[in-house]
């Protein structure tokens, strides 16, 4: 029988499942060595059935127009038990500072008064509201829940891509990769010691409910989704069914007195926490845009006499602004007196005339980003832009380079992913998920792994050709492992479920990853 892995390539980027051409590395020893004897069409038969499962189950997205299951690769990502407990404890560090910095800065301000950092790059920052001054959540929590994007560079170390504190998405394919992995390859998991992650909406539920406006014994807590047609609505929908709460729209909703109710078939019931999935800017017409129809009037005012508390906290993106993210690690040290677990992509900070100068300079050889752009919108890898794209570029840069920053390209690291028949490296990123009640930072095992599927892509975007894996962290001896429940072959009808046209701004992130500058005589960004 002909080996799986034959003949596969070993490139510039780090191979996460080879340290050498044939010779495994121990985390992916067992993963490994129960691939290989299995024949190519068999894998490709098993991956076909977990596309059609996607398809009737509605876990897709629209690409050009035409429903597509959102692709899953059979072959899963691998993080040992050791390597995992670092980036569960650098990602809990900067969801902790993160947490600090956004309370100071809708607060006293002391980070801005201290100079950390400058006053004019929070207040210019697009999503900077003022209207979020003051306005402080019951037990403190404004990032409830976090993704926090991270890649590994070519020496495998692991780094942060960028913060995404607003309205993470994506957990939704962590939980359904797992199950219809399981289904799939049961014999894999039979040889491998795995930690669940199905414990993700009764953590959120348990972090929503700790939320609560103070003196509610009995919170009753809602989804709210801008609809059917929004671009995660898959996900709201699995994440209500799971918790067992309602999911609901703006028009469900109601404000008056400073009370939120909802609208049900037995009359108006009172709603306590609001786990919203609508950006700032539809959340309420009375403070935001008034043409708005997703959210519901009054919500802000609501929020601020203490009577609803809305998840994740207004405000929020002033940290997921990209050039904010250069400041992080200083922010960690000011707030927590500690040093960064996990260090950033090293990161150009344009508003800075002589780093802009460098930067223009050497536009071929960087990758460009917009401070608030997502998706991989606007972003310019100068090594495959065009004469003119650079050009266009260069004015952008001179025009508003506070809208802006720059970075190196690298290669992300690849794992071995089912093209047709054969196992060929590709590239991947990898966004944990953090729930934090007030208590503590729970950082959910494994987290999303998105796969550039064409050969040498970097853009892990559905909308680009990529896909997902799942993402497997092994356990130590005293912790839970993932056992598959029996369950019969997804060939058969499937329960359906709601479809979602495409994973949205906010999933699909474009994992262009970078290490940081250094300008000669001039210190770090």
């Amino acid at each position: 029988m002909a080996d799986l892995f034959e003949d596969y390539p070993l490139g510039a980027a780090w191979d996460e499942m080879f340290a050498a051409t044939g010779e495994p590395r121990p985390t992916y020893a067992s993963l490994h060595a129960t691939l290989r004897p299995l024949a190519g069409g068999d894998l490709r038969t098993r991956a076909d059935v977990l596309a059609r499962a996607f398809l009737d189950q509605g876990v897709t997205f629209a690409l050009k127009g035409v429903e597509r299951p959102f692709p899953l690769d059979i072959v899963p990502r691998v993080i040992e038990a050791d390597q995992w407990r670092k980036v569960e404890a650098g990602v809990a560090q900067r969801v902790r500072a993160l947490e600090a910095f956004l309370a100071d800065v809708y607060g006293d301000g002391n980070v801005l008064h201290d100079g950390i950092v400058p006053r004019s790059t929070i207040v210019t920052s697009a999503h900077f509201h003022r209207e979020a001054h003051g306005l402080n959540p019951p037990n403190g929590v404004r990032v409830l829940v976090s993704g926090v994007d991270l890649i590994r560079d070519e020496q495998g170390d692991f780094r942060v891509l960028e913060d995404n504190v607003r309205t993470p998405s994506g957990v939704s394919y962590v939980i359904e990769n797992r199950r219809a992995m399981a289904h799939v390859l049961p014999e894999i998991f039979g040889s491998t010691r795995v930690r669940p992650v199905e414990s993700y909406p009764t953590m959120l539920l348990a972090a929503l409910r700790a939320a609560a406006p103070a003196g509610v014994d009995e919170p009753v807590v809602v989804v709210l989704t801008p609809g059917v047609h929004n671009s995660a609505y898959f996900e709201h929908a699995l994440l209500a069914r799971e918790m067992g709460v309602e999911l609901v729209e703006g028009r469900d909703l109601v404000c008056v007195g400073n009370e939120v109710a909802m609208r049900t078939t037995a009359g108006e019931r009172r709603v306590d926490v609001i786990y919203r999935r609508i950006d700032d800017e539809f959340l309420d017409p009375v403070h935001f845009r008034a043409d708005s129809m997703l959210g519901c009037a009054g919500l802000l005012n609501a929020a601020r006499a203490g009577r609803v508390t809305l998840a994740n906290a207004v405000g929020n993106g002033v940290a997921d602004d990209k050039l904010i993210y250069t400041y992080v690690p200083d922010l960690i040290r000011y707030y927590l007196g500690e040093e960064p677990l996990l260090p950033n992509v090293e990161t150009y900070r344009l508003d800075d005339p002589d780093v802009l100068q460098h930067v223009l300079g050497r536009l071929d050889q960087l990758v460009v980003k917009p401070v608030d752009g997502s998706g991989g919108s606007g972003i310019v890898i100068g090594s495959m832009a065009t004469d003119e794209e650079l050009a266009t570029v260069r004015q952008r840069l001179l025009h508003d380079p506070r809208g802006w920053i720059a970075q190196r390209e690298v290669k992300l690291s690849t794992v071995p992913t089912l093209i047709g028949e054969s196992l060929r490296p590709r590239h991947v990123d990898l966004r944990p998920f953090a729930v934090n009640d007030g208590n503590k930072v729970w950082v959910l095992p494994g987290g999303l792994t998105r796969v550039a599927l064409p050969e040498g892509a970097l853009v892990v975007n559905s909308s680009q050709g990529g896909g997902s894996k799942d993402t497997w962290v092994l356990t130590s001896s005293d912790e839970d492992v993932f056992e598959p429940e029996p369950v019969p072959t997804l060939v058969g009808p499937q329960v359906a479920q709601p479809r979602r046209p495409d994973p949205g701004p906010h999933f699909e992130d474009q994992a262009q990853q970078q290490q940081q500058f250094r300008v000669p005589g001039r210190p770090a960004c």
